[in-house]
């Protein structure tokens, strides 16, 4: 009888989209009109943006393509045109679009539009939305594109039949024996917010099977469901009242973030709401009595992973190497920046639907008033089903977390679903941290790997600074283009101009710890450089001293660009420093240590590292930061132009530094970088 219910994630497409329109604010008569003024903020209760204004397109004119296991369907012109958009509706036409689904010619819109949400929309209220929608709304004439549905849900009349049976037109009607916040935050859940559209289960007929917690069916009303490879979870007493609040209006609180359309709900709508309506659908949401239903998992404290697990699982190494940059190894992310797994709601939901999606198509945040740059998590979908089936279960039962593991199969069925483009093909093959397991030496590999990722803490007395060799070999090394290992153990020993004669490997380590960590040199036979020489030569591969060696190194950038410090201070001011800190100081945790290194001062590199030459510094910036800002694998890093690179690096080298007090004696036999720090 109708195919609208597979669009419940792009429910509310009407009313909220019209403020994102630059022209509201352009007419005066709108501004002066208090009833207009009511129905932009109602507008926002609605959140309607992303389904009827195309890419590139103009606000409100529609020409955005759904696609559906019965079709296509396509966003109409929902601006004041009288030709082609709803310029010639009356009131009463738009009362009943909006709450029986009818449109002004009679024919029966399909329910992706909301409206057995919809219809409980107060008359006062519909009244202040009509008037905004034709006073507030520049009119486009753009013709609207035809659906292409299969039959019989092409065949319109069905949706009569199926508003019979499943619609109820009935305003809302509020509960006198609960507060008047209450009742606000149920009638925003309730109608406008149409929050049931994604969070409450679908009967046979495609219908929610409950439009509020009332009568027998209640008991399903917002109990979650699993719509298009994405699982929306279970909204019954869920949170407290400030912590549902907090989520709708920055996109995160400490169990979850916004992932999937629910980011675009935050960014277009819910961060407009006043905080009394926050506060009241907060109230309600977290009384709603928890039944059988639900799937609510109420949250256990917080505990570390075990090392047996983390280190000598493949899913711990998998999550140390993909995940643990962003997430951190305790799994608590980072407030503001990375989100939680630990006690995730999502996470560790009974259906991984969710989870599964985010891990193989990647993430952004709510842009917000508070959060003005979003940040990105990758796509893993190159990585097989076995492997993301061992990261996700590893994610989904370490820290308290009490979710099940998942199978390859429930991988495959969502990589299948969501139908991702083929990653592009790289000569880089990226080393398996999980693989080293299989290795007779597997406990020295291991230990060599969190030696380069735990560096300062594990080597107290020889890290001079607060970094870690993975400040610059990322992903322990397994980044192309980010001073990666693979191969590297085969060009020594080598000539090195720098110090002017042949050296070994085991020199080049404590060249660097002595310069990028500014600290004292190991001894060449104690356990620890052992362990990290066999982690690198591990990490070597098959590569042979003379082969070309995809990735190597920091990657390329023409030295005849000319750096303009000036604006690479304005670029690590806009690009670095939520990362870095404004005094180039670094991130730390609660508990002082780092998760972003300095990048200047007396705690970072000094000026006898590599990486303070301006291009050296300007080719790794160019090819790895930021982090977490693309979806490129394997850390969404990316996004700087050359000449901003330059800049950049220019700015932050040339900032003040720990000396090198055996400068003198680099390059004895000449050719001295002109980049050099002296």
């Amino acid at each position: 009888m109708t195919c609208g219910f597979k669009f419940a994630r792009y429910a509310g497409m009407l009313l909220s989209a019209l403020l994102m329109n630059p022209a509201f604010s352009e007419t005066p008569n709108a501004q002066a009109d208090a009833q207009v003024r009511s129905g932009e903020y109602l507008a926002h209760l609605g959140d309607c943006i992303a389904c009827h204004t195309a890419k590139d397109g103009k606000p409100m004119a529609g020409g955005v393509e759904f696609k559906t296991p019965f079709g296509i369907v396509h966003s109409t012109n929902i601006t004041p045109d009288v030709k082609t958009g709803i310029g010639s509706y009356t009131f009463e036409q738009f009362d009943r679009a909006m709450r029986n689904g009818i449109a002004d010619d009679g024919h029966n819109l399909y329910p992706a539009m909301p409206y057995p949400s919809f219809a409980k929309i107060s008359a006062s209220d519909m009244q202040a939305l009509y008037a905004y929608v034709m006073h507030g709304v520049e009119p486009v004439n753009q013709p609207n594109k035809q659906n292409h549905m299969q039959w019989p849900f092409s065949m319109r009349f069905g949706l009569k039949f199926w508003n019979a049976a499943f619609l109820d037109s009935t305003p809302f009607n509020p509960d006198t024996a609960k507060s008047e916040q209450w009742n606000r935050g149920a009638y925003i859940v309730q109608g406008l917010g149409h929050c049931g559209s994604c969070h409450t289960p679908r009967g046979i007929g495609m219908h929610e099977k409950a439009m509020s917690q009332d009568g027998d069916a209640g008991k399903y009303f917002l109990t979650g469901s699993t719509v298009e490879a994405w699982h929306a979870v279970s909204l019954r007493n869920q949170w407290t009242e400030p912590e549902i609040a907090k989520f709708l209006k920055v996109g995160h609180n400490s169990h979850a973030t916004a992932y999937g359309n629910m980011t675009e709900v935050v960014h277009f709508s819910t961060q407009h709401f006043s905080d009394s309506d926050l506060s009241a659908i907060g109230e309600y949401l977290s009384t709603l009595p928890p039944n059988a239903e639900t799937g609510v998992i109420k949250p256990k404290p917080v505990t570390m992973a075990k090392d047996n697990d983390l280190y000598k699982t493949r899913g711990g190494l998998g999550y140390v190497q993909f995940c643990s940059t962003c997430h951190q190894v305790d799994g608590r992310g980072l407030d503001k920046f990375f989100p939680p797994l630990a006690n995730n709601s999502s996470v560790q939901s009974s259906d991984p639907t969710s989870v599964i999606h985010v891990v193989l198509s990647g993430w952004k945040s709510a842009e917000t008033q508070q959060a003005k740059r979003a940040f990105f998590m990758p796509n893993y979908s190159s990585l097989s089903d076995q492997e993301l089936a061992e990261i996700v279960s590893f994610v989904r039962t370490q820290w308290g977390n009490q979710g099940d593991p998942v199978s390859t199969v429930e991988i495959r069925k969502v990589r299948d679903e969501i139908a991702l483009k083929p990653a592009e093909p790289s000569k880089f093959v990226v080393p398996r941290y999980a693989d080293m397991l299989a290795s007779p030496n597997a406990d020295q590999l291991i230990y060599g790997m969190r030696l380069m990722v735990e560096t300062k803490a594990l080597l107290p007395n020889n890290v001079g600074d607060v970094l870690t060799c993975n400040s610059c070999h990322l992903n322990g090394g397994t980044v192309a283009h980010a001073s990666p290992y693979v191969g590297l153990a085969a060009i020594f020993p080598s000539y090195q101009p720098r110090a002017g004669k042949i050296i070994d490997f085991k020199d080049r380590v404590n060249g660097c710890m002595r310069r990028s960590m500014n600290g004292k040199l190991l001894d060449r036979d104690s356990k620890e450089m052992l362990a990290m020489i066999a982690y690198m030569d591990n990490m070597k591969g098959n590569f042979k001293a003379d082969d070309t060696i995809p990735g190597r190194g920091v990657g390329k950038i023409d030295k005849t660009i000319v750096p303009n410090a000036d604006n690479g201070k304005k670029v690590y001011k806009d690009q670095c420093a939520v990362c870095h800190g404004d005094k180039g100081e670094g991130t730390r945790r609660a508990d002082g240590s780092y998760v972003f290194p300095p990048l200047w001062g007396k705690q970072s590199y000094n000026i006898g590292a590599g990486i303070a030459k301006t291009y050296t510094a300007a080719a790794f910036v160019k090819n790895n930061m930021p982090i977490s800002n693309t979806l490129s694998f394997p850390l969404g890093q990316g996004g700087l132009t050359d000449q901003q690179a330059v800049d950049v690096a220019e700015y932050y080298t040339h900032m003040p530094r720990p000396d090198f007090a055996d400068k003198r004696k680099d390059w004895p036999k000449g050719g001295k970088p002109s980049d050099s720090r002296y």
